[in-house]
């Protein structure tokens, strides 16, 4: 594989989690090191890592991962979309401690989620005969850049918009889920 197919493939797979990102730098009363790292860190983790489990996978997974993968990728931005939602419908004042999604189990699921379609990728490049390292190092390192920068620019949102923007956050988690869900029940309906 060429270096532009794999910067390209390695793109499109960060999307959405640079989208995520976004969605969560809007969120965030202030963003520190601390959720850069985690969230990139994380994210871009998963993301190399996705490839590698399901370039080890091989041929018969394929057609059960594909069948599924979307459903877990909707079900997990969902989950934490309407939390985040119901959140920023039912905080009763302004100053409430906000639960933050660059740490815990909305991080693993979050993580999971952005990088199920990475898997897929892994089983492509098995089924070529293609090698997998230096895919899954650069498809890992470009989601971490677009993840930090994505956080970044959801962070500048929030200060022009005001604090009331965790809705808009939840709301974007859940259009990526559904977003997914409708490309992969369309590609293969």
């Amino acid at each position: 594989m060429d270096l532009l197919t794999l910067f390209g493939i390695a793109v499109a797979l960060a999307m959405d989690a640079f989208a995520v990102a976004l969605g969560t730098g809007l969120t965030l009363p202030k963003l520190t090191g601390r959720h850069l790292f985690r969230f990139g860190f994380h994210f871009g983790l998963f993301q190399a890592l996705m490839p590698l489990i399901g370039w080890t996978a091989g041929r018969g997974l394929r057609t059960t991962i594909e069948a599924y993968d979307h459903w877990i990728a909707f079900i997990l931005l969902a989950v934490i979309g309407v939390r985040m939602c119901y959140g920023a419908l039912n905080r009763a004042d302004e100053e409430s401690e906000q639960k933050d999604p660059t740490r815990g189990w909305s991080l693993i699921m979050l993580s999971i989620a952005t990088s199920i379609d990475a898997l897929a990728v892994g089983l492509t490049l098995a089924m070529l005969g293609s090698p997998i390292f230096i895919p899954a190092l650069v498809i890992g390192l470009i989601c971490a850049i677009l993840t930090i920068a994505g956080m970044y620019l959801g962070r500048k949102v929030n200060k022009s918009w005001g604090p009331k923007v965790e809705f808009l956050g939840g709301l974007i988690l859940l259009g990526i889920g559904i977003k997914i869900l409708i490309e992969h029940t369309l590609a293969n309906g």
